[in-house]
């Protein structure tokens, strides 16, 4: 099966702490919601990613709250868009870097 034919077949929350994805050659995987915040592919999370860490940081209340998606939504037939709980929303994530998240 080329990669471009993988696709999940299922998809289902983990409890509270992530997502299990069932594609289409068989293959299970289990992701953090944590992971998928932290590997967010949009312009912003990029860039931030770039940006050296500030020690002095203070985080916002937000930031100390578990995080969890309030949306999960499919985008054509390749990707899904997730809105995250710290007000995140900008995300688009194809099913060809989901599987790379997966593969991680």
């Amino acid at each position: 099966m080329s990669q471009a034919d993988l696709h999940p077949v299922s998809m289902e929350k983990v409890g509270t702490s992530g997502l299990r994805i069932i594609w289409s050659d068989g293959l299970s995987h289990e992701i953090s919601w944590n992971l998928l915040r932290a590997k967010c592919p949009c312009a912003s999370c990029r860039e931030e990613k770039e940006t050296p860490p500030n020690p002095l940081r203070v985080l916002k209340a937000s930031e100390l709250i578990p995080l969890k998606p309030v949306r999960f939504s499919p985008v054509g037939h390749y990707a899904y868009k997730i809105d995250w709980s710290d007000g995140h929303a900008t995300g688009i994530y194809s099913l060809k870097y989901l599987r790379e998240i997966c593969a991680t």
